[in-house]
């Protein structure tokens, strides 16, 4: 069980890394042209991410159906559902290019940016929407292959696709003097490569099973209708990170500052227990579909204990290195102050954050997502009375940071661990068969 778990878990982590490490790439090789651009490319890409971000049901609701089917033995209607949700992507991509086209230069600017910054960043912005139909092509895609059982496949793409977009950028920023175009020309191009190996590699699939590529009405209609589920669990999510942010913002900059290196430390984590999360999808979504419920109750037990002991090691380890961790990330003495106190806290949440990603995994892979969607508009309106409290408590400095960090870290995610905890022990989840609860 444990290899099963981690076949599939090790290559989605070094696949999740994938994104992160185009956007970085993009901000090295624009850092050397000005502060301007730089800036303007930041901005830029924290759009796409948003916009990406949202659309991630894209992946997770075609895991989940894709592998129910598998798991039931059809594996014609598994790869047509895959199909379906890649035309789904496919069209979204187009509609959010066309409107991010549009209104590049109003959305930079609603965001606050003027003058040169303005100017790169809604160039980056306009040439990146081409390549935004392809990162949801890839999603939807990447969710297909997962729900069949394979994760080397998106990690070996996933790779490619890294090298091609750093060489590209260099050829097309420095090569050809197309500043921050070319980043976004360079991105664009190496999403669409990646889009079109995956489009070969599953055509073949596709073929083999003498499928039509036409997508079916049908098809595409049950895939929005899960996918519109897991798009309003994701909302809640990003709206409470937001907040968290303003609360933190309004502390000072030596909180904020300190705020977003604990918030880059709790995202590094997350994407290990995300892959386990993948697993999850994958793997309860298969063995729900052959209706073997003694193997997916061992299955969750296993996960469960997979996440939470990866929470206790990780926030040990975390608790040790919280006196040195700011060294590495800033020079000045008041920040590193704020930021120890801050990882100290996620320390404590980590095993809460490790069960909660589990569970959020599994139910994901049960096709639990209308549960998941409401109820996370519950822990929503449970955590924000704590970001008003923390605002409005009087505390300053460091111990604003450290109650704003337990409200998030130790609240919020208590919250969404009560109520998918309970959801796993209510056995409401565990609809066996080639139709999830979703479906019905």
């Amino acid at each position: 069980m444990d290899r099963r778990i981690l076949a599939l878990a090790v290559p989605a982590l070094g696949a999740l890394l994938a994104e992160p490490l185009f956007l970085l790439a993009d901000s090295a090789i624009i850092g050397h042209l000005g502060v301007d651009q730089l800036a303007g490319v930041g901005l830029a890409a924290t759009v796409v991410q948003t916009a990406v971000g949202l659309m991630v049901f894209l992946a997770y609701s075609t895991t989940a159906s894709v592998a129910r089917r598998l798991g039931a033995g059809d594996r014609a209607t598994a790869l047509a559902m895959g199909r379906d949700g890649m035309w789904l992507g496919g069209g979204i991509g187009v509609v959010l290019a066309v409107a991010g086209w549009i209104t590049a230069d109003p959305v930079v600017r609603a965001l606050g940016a003027d003058g040169a910054v303005a100017g790169f960043a809604s160039d980056f912005l306009r040439f990146s929407m081409p390549g935004l139909v392809a990162m949801l092509l890839v999603l939807a895609a990447t969710g297909v292959l997962r729900g069949l059982q394979d994760t080397r496949t998106p990690l070996v793409v996933a790779i490619g696709g890294f090298g091609l977009n750093i060489v590209l950028n260099v050829l097309l920023v420095y090569g050809a003097g197309w500043s921050v175009t070319g980043a976004a020309v360079g991105t664009s191009l190496a999403q669409w490569t990646m889009a079109v190996v995956y489009l070969v590699i599953l055509g073949r699939a596709f073929a083999a099973e003498e499928l039509s590529l036409r997508p079916s009405v049908v098809g595409i209609i049950a895939a929005s209708r899960v996918g519109s589920w897991l798009m309003l669990r994701t909302l809640s999510l990003r709206i409470a990170i937001l907040t968290t942010v303003l609360v933190a913002t309004a502390q000072g900059a030596v909180n904020l500052a300190a705020h977003q290196l604990t918030m880059t430390m709790f995202n590094s984590l997350a994407m290990v227990l995300d892959a386990l999360a993948i697993a999850g999808q994958a793997l309860i979504g298969k063995e729900l579909g052959v209706g073997d419920l003694p193997l997916v109750r061992a299955l969750t037990r296993r996960m469960i204990a997979w996440g939470t002991g990866f929470g206790v090691v990780t926030g040990v380890a975390l608790a040790v290195a919280a006196p040195w961790l700011g060294f590495l990330f800033t020079g000045d003495a008041a920040v590193r102050a704020a930021f120890t106190v801050a990882v100290l806290v996620l320390a404590v949440g980590q095993p809460i954050c490790g069960l909660v990603f589990v569970l959020d995994g599994i139910l994901i892979g049960a096709g639990d997502a209308r549960y998941l969607a409401l109820t996370g508009l519950v822990n929503l309106a449970t955590y924000l009375p704590l970001l008003v409290w923390v605002h409005l408590g009087g505390s300053r400095g460091v111990a604003a940071l450290a109650w704003l960090w337990a409200a998030f870290a130790i609240g919020y995610l208590a919250s969404r661990a009560l109520t998918l905890g309970l959801r796993a022990r209510s056995g409401a989840w565990l609809v066996t068969g080639a139709a999830s609860g979703a479906d019905h």
